[in-house]
């Protein structure tokens, strides 16, 4: 067993052990199943499962080409279940699992067309032959719905049910704010790969002209307004599920998202002095017009 299968074998109880306890926290003032179980704590099962399950079926066959049509999958499978088992239907709910269910069928469905037209995930190249490293993946991303997820499910598995107000207006303009911004983003993005003209190039132009990663801004932006149309509904420790676009923000800005573009980029483009001119006046996350030379 190497470094990073040993790391992986670290890794995957200290991930389940998390999500052991955001469900604890969410679960706190919230809707209990039939059968005596938090439906938070059900829905965090269900997130960890449903990834699990297809993980047998990619590590057989060595293949990503699921993994984010599967995250998509999961936050609509965990989303209804909350939703049909909550009890009656608070608008607030309903407005949630909106968002959640709009924007993750958009995300994946965008992300699984794109890998099938790549042929493969750069991401997954090394580990998907190590069962640790790849499970580790798939269990991430169980997490990651969970978390990610663990404001909105919070609040519509409440028994606190609050009338909706100015929170919820403003959440949701936050929210249709960051969805349109990583729309238009990732459809600039898949224009400007599909010129054949832009091969082994990099984009630089409309949104990413004022920040190199405008995509990630808009899903940051779009949790955050999750969680403010979430937060009346919360009460006690269910507050500790606000981390959500906390979570999101660390996991783009430090774990996986930018970390890893910048420096498959600066493998790239680094000695290109049109490369450098670009990150030298270009916002890294928040969009703002660029920089004078």
């Amino acid at each position: 067993m190497n470094a990073a299968e040993r790391q992986s074998l670290i890794g995957l109880p200290v991930i389940v052990l998390t999500g052991i306890g955001i469900s604890w926290a969410g679960s706190q003032g919230g809707v209990v199943t039939t059968s005596g179980l938090p439906l938070f704590a059900l829905c965090g099962i269900v997130a960890f499962s449903v990834n699990w399950l297809v993980f047998i079926h990619a590590y057989r066959g060595r293949t990503e080409h699921l993994f984010d049509l599967t995250g998509g999958l999961t936050y609509a499978v965990v989303t209804v279940l909350a939703l049909g088992l909550a009890g009656p239907q608070e608008p607030r709910s309903l407005i949630l699992s909106g968002m959640i269910i709009t924007w993750a069928g958009r995300l994946a469905s965008f992300l699984f067309v794109r890998i099938r037209r790549q042929g493969s995930d750069g991401r997954f190249d090394e580990i998907k032959t190590s069962f640790l490293r790849f499970l580790l993946a798939w269990t991430l991303q169980g997490l990651w719905v969970l978390l990610t997820l663990a404001s909105a499910l919070a609040a519509m598995t409440s028994t606190h049910h609050v009338p909706l107000g100015a929170f919820a207006v403003v959440g949701t303009l936050v929210w249709l704010t960051g969805f349109g911004i990583e729309v238009v983003a990732d459809r600039q993005k898949a224009a400007f790969r599909g010129d054949p003209a832009n091969r082994d190039r990099f984009i630089q132009h409309g949104l990413w002209s004022w920040s190199m990663h405008p995509n990630y801004f808009g899903e940051i932006t779009l949790w955050i307004g999750v969680a403010i149309v979430a937060s009346p509904a919360l009460s006690g420790w269910q507050y500790v599920t606000l981390i959500s676009p906390v979570f999101v923000h660390l996991l783009l800005t430090r774990i996986s998202g930018i970390p890893l573009l910048t420096a498959r980029g600066e493998k790239k483009w680094g000695h290109e002095a049109e490369y450098r001119a670009y990150r030298a006046r270009t916002s890294l996350l928040v969009p703002r017009p660029p920089r004078a030379p």
